[in-house]
């Protein structure tokens, strides 16, 4: 009897200290590993505040600890322009949220609606809400948009050419509102006021765009057309005609 009670005692004695044991090891993780410190990059369409809001959301979410292993081997999906987010712990109240949003050519409007697509033409993302970085694509002849599947135009080839310009829009520091590709071929590219007419010389696009911050720049408060069809490189020419008042 007397060892039965003791034997009791010792389970007892044992679970309680397991619990404190417990108790004191979830303070200490959730005490220790208190973010504090947040860094985001590769941000864009979204602020830091709402990439927090996304990753960090539930009763643990400012917990480092257990979001390393909630995010171990697995990105953040499901969200607008976002491909995924990767998560990682510099400290145990410190992580980086590295953000990989979906390469956007542009976007055309359709009903009523922004379908944004990406360099192979194909609809990743439909918004009510227009995007600011991402150029209006216009000129393109099609009879439907269906988010998932490719833009039906005649000629695919259209999309290597608006990658092209976004590419060296964003490599010489450039936001324009619209791209309008002409039934010609011709390409114009609207600043604002100021529309720039760059023809369809595919092969001398660079030379133009690399000119153009400095002629916008000469051209700030004029509203017109920029005509640089033919404009060589080098001698300093070109042809602004403004718009009639």
């Amino acid at each position: 009897m007397y060892k039965s009670r003791r034997k009791f005692f010792w389970k007892i004695l044992i679970v309680l200290l397991l619990a404190v044991g417990v108790l004191a090891a979830g303070n200490y993780v959730l005490s220790t590993y208190t973010i504090k410190n947040v860094y985001v990059e590769g941000n864009f369409h979204y602020t830091e505040e709402e990439i927090k809001s996304f990753v960090m959301e539930g009763p643990l979410g400012n917990n480092s600890l257990y979001l390393s292993f909630k995010y171990r081997n697995k990105g953040v999906e499901n969200i607008p322009f976002v491909d995924v987010m990767d998560v990682a712990i510099l400290a145990p109240d410190t992580i980086k949220i590295t953000v990989y949003e979906k390469a956007l050519a542009g976007f055309i409007k359709y009903m009523d609606t922004y379908m944004y697509f990406d360099k192979d033409g194909y609809v990743v993302e439909n918004s009510s809400v227009m995007t600011m970085g991402v150029p209006q694509i216009t000129g393109l002849s099609f009879d439907y948009a269906v988010l998932g599947e490719p833009l039906p135009v005649e000629n695919k080839e259209v999309f290597n050419n608006i990658l092209t310009i976004t590419k060296l829009l964003k490599k010489y520091e450039l936001t324009a509102e619209k791209i309008y590709f002409h039934t010609s071929g011709e390409v114009t590219i609207y600043f604002g006021s100021v529309r720039v007419a760059l023809g369809n010389e595919t092969s001398r696009l660079e030379d133009k765009l690399m000119l153009l911050p400095q002629f916008l720049q000469e051209l700030s408060g004029k509203s017109g057309i920029l005509q640089m069809e033919n404009y060589e490189a080098g001698n300093g020419k070109y042809t602004f005609k403004p718009d009639a008042e």
